[in-house]
């Protein structure tokens, strides 16, 4: 896979190249989830080793050190543009993750990976911000640095994602579609959301997968779609149970909220 097809349409530009972003990072200056971010050059190299079990190990380390309660630490950004500009890597495109990743079912590394950046984009997504602004200010966004500059770069790293929509692998196909909505929240990207669209109408035809349904449905409702068509009856369901929730906390007054999340506890 070339990378020269990630900037043939407007606003796509590439992520730094890895190297580049572990050599010009400061690192030890940016915060993590126990601390800094000296350790994690070590461990975002060792994701590249060709024995996929140092890969594993390398996940867990590099990571967990910017994933912890939904929150984006002052190094998320580099990692995540690492992560980004690593995912067409032989190492990552052939390999597997996983505790046990020398023995089946294996679980592709690519997979693991996208599956990581859609799991932190949303953490900063519209929604997110939304809600961080009804509860700590409308200045929220200005406050929050570390929110603020990863939604800057989300046009770099949908860059590398949008090339895997296509992929031969359903699993890393579904991934990329999850990864890439909420990172084509960015106003720049308001064009690519057609295609996502697309691909997102054929995931939903043929995947049960709670979680990736859930996250497809919701973006478009949030782009102005009418997704009637598309929900299957336990897509009605869950809306169903949705609506009940709420207005039973609605004629409650309960003012009980999640951090970051505002979904109801199912």
């Amino acid at each position: 896979m070339t990378r020269s097809s990630r900037t043939e349409t407007p606003y796509l530009v590439e992520p730094p190249h890895y190297q580049v972003i572990l050599d010009g990072t400061d690192w030890e200056s940016l915060g993590t989830v126990r601390g800094t971010g000296e350790s994690l050059p070590a461990a975002l190299v060792r994701l590249l080793d060709p024995d996929p079990v140092v890969r594993s190990a390398a996940a867990e380390d590099a990571l967990g050190e910017v994933t912890h309660q939904n929150t984006i630490y002052e190094a998320t950004v580099p990692v995540a543009l690492y992560v980004a500009a690593i995912l067409d890597h032989p190492a990552v495109a052939a390999g597997d993750f996983g505790h046990h990743a020398d023995t089946p079912p294996h679980r592709p590394a690519l997979v693991e990976l996208l599956e990581w950046l859609s799991d932190t984009a949303h953490d900063a997504d519209d929604e997110c911000v939304a809600i961080g602004e009804r509860h700590y200010g409308e200045r929220f966004l200005q406050e929050v640095a570390e929110i603020r500059r990863f939604r800057e770069v989300r046009p770099a790293m949908f860059s590398a994602v949008q090339p895997f929509l296509g992929h031969e692998s359903a699993e890393v196909r579904d991934a990329a579609l999850v990864a890439a909505i909420p990172l084509a929240e960015h106003p720049l990207l308001a064009e690519h959301r057609g295609e996502l669209v697309g691909h997102a109408r054929r995931l939903l035809a043929g995947s049960t997968d709670r979680y990736k349904r859930d996250r497809i449905l919701d973006a478009l409702k949030a782009w102005g779609h009418d997704t009637r068509d598309l929900e299957n009856s336990a897509d009605v369901a869950v809306r169903e149970r949705r609506a009940r929730f709420w207005a039973q906390r609605d004629s409650r007054g309960d003012n009980w909220t999640a951090e970051y999340s505002e979904d109801p506890p199912f």
